[in-house]
């Protein structure tokens, strides 16, 4: 009689959402929608999402309770240089630690402001015993990763940043392919474009990434997937796309 294939393990993840701007309705959360799609094309299911005040009560206990039931567990919010930013206290009274500054997360920050460094700035090298850095390609401000509690910025563009260093990084998830489409052209002339291949091919996420070199603007697509089949044909659709408007892509960087 056939034995019944085995099934590979679902890893699953969890997002705590930090901020009492989020809960008071002055911002609208960007961060869910991205992290899910992030974490699919990594081959891991974010399966529960929590949106907690600006005290660190109820950042403990929902990180605790959280990180209790999935593999991984994303923060946003609250890593800021200001008093009230307070979501590296909370996890680090969650995992009973206490908080230090990193070295590295210092001296990346001092190199980058230099004489403009203050207490405030260096209060974002601050991470809880034990913890590593994330980084961060947009700025200086790194991101911390705890046991298996990932901290990310709350700001869009940062917290992406932050993702992007941790491609093919998770356990769990079939490695993650990457193809890239460059091209000089604005990107809220192909931003239609890059939202219907995203979403007419499953299981594909396309970043883009503007730049501005020697007098021209352009930008960098790059797709990603576990499936070298779907990314393949994200790229080509990519390309008919750019070329149907008239541009002249080229398939890869710029």
């Amino acid at each position: 009689m056939e034995q019944p294939a085995h099934k590979k393990r679902i890893y699953t993840a969890a997002l705590v959402i930090i901020g009492d701007e989020i809960l008071s309705g002055r911002t609208q959360d960007a961060n869910l929608a991205y992290l899910a799609k992030w974490l699919n094309v990594q081959g891991i299911r974010l399966k529960e999402a929590r949106v907690v005040a600006d005290e660190q009560p109820a950042i403990v206990e929902a990180v605790n309770a959280c990180r209790a039931r999935h593999d991984y567990v994303f923060t946003t919010g609250g890593i800021g240089p200001t008093h009230d930013d307070i979501t590296v206290d909370a996890i680090a009274a969650a995992f009973q630690v206490p908080v230090v500054l990193h070295p590295r997360a210092e001296a990346m920050l001092r190199a980058h402001y230099a004489e403009r460094i203050t207490e405030a700035r260096l209060r974002m090298a601050r991470v809880p015993q034990g913890a590593d850095i994330i980084e961060n390609k947009g700025s200086a401000a790194p991101g911390v990763r705890v046991g298996n509690v990932f901290i990310l910025a709350g700001i869009p563009t940062v917290m992406r940043a932050m993702l992007d260093s941790l491609d093919g990084a998770l356990e769990g998830g079939d490695p993650v392919l990457s193809r890239t489409v460059g091209a000089h052209v604005a990107e809220s002339e192909v931003a239609e474009l890059l939202r219907t291949v995203e979403a007419d091919i499953e299981g594909v996420q396309v970043g883009s990434y503007p730049f501005w070199r020697q007098g021209k603007i352009g930008a960098n697509f790059v797709v990603r997937s576990t499936d070298v089949e779907r990314v393949n044909a994200a790229c080509g659709a990519i390309l008919d796309g750019l070329r149907a408007l008239g541009v002249d892509p080229v398939d890869g960087e710029l």
